[in-house]
């Protein structure tokens, strides 16, 4: 059996062990409010300035999924790529996001079932300096969305 076959029906098809991939973007106040939106989280932390001021973040805060979901998109959208779901997710937030900051989601690729179109990948969420904001470890599955290729379809090609 071929490595690649669990991955032949994929999009993106197999990552390489050691692959990466980013994506940035400036967190804002729309963020946290659409936040609260889907999850009825109206912590002050996020919304009251003056009180946040005081708090030992200093400013206002975007909701942990808002940090996070920035590395749902580099997932789903570029690596392992389009089908992939986390599985199990396992991060430490480390230092908190303020609104207005920018920050940069990105994975590696750690480890690649032979069996099954799995990954572990390594995740981290940087600010703009360079620091660490969350980091851990996901493990994904990515659904093979391309049409199975049967002996007939091969067959009129």
């Amino acid at each position: 059996m071929s490595n690649d076959l669990p991955w032949t029906r994929t999009i993106r098809g197999r990552p390489s062990v050691g692959s990466r991939a980013e994506r940035s973007r400036t967190t804002t106040m729309r963020d946290v409010e659409m936040f609260t939106e889907m999850t009825g989280d109206k912590n002050p932390i996020h919304y009251d300035a003056e009180l946040a001021a005081k708090s030992p973040f200093g400013a206002l805060i975007v909701q942990g999924g808002v940090t996070t979901g920035l590395l749902n998109a580099v997932v789903a959208e570029d690596l392992p790529g389009p089908g992939t779901v986390f599985l199990e997710t396992n991060w430490r937030f480390v230092k908190a996001v303020r609104v207005g900051e920018r920050i940069t989601a990105s994975v590696k690729v750690e480890f690649v079932r032979d069996d099954k179109p799995i990954c572990k990948l390594e995740t981290i969420v940087r600010n703009a300096d360079g620091e660490t904001c969350v980091v851990g470890i996901a493990t994904t599955y990515t659904m093979p969305l391309l049409e199975r290729q049967t002996r007939d379809t091969k067959d009129a090609a």
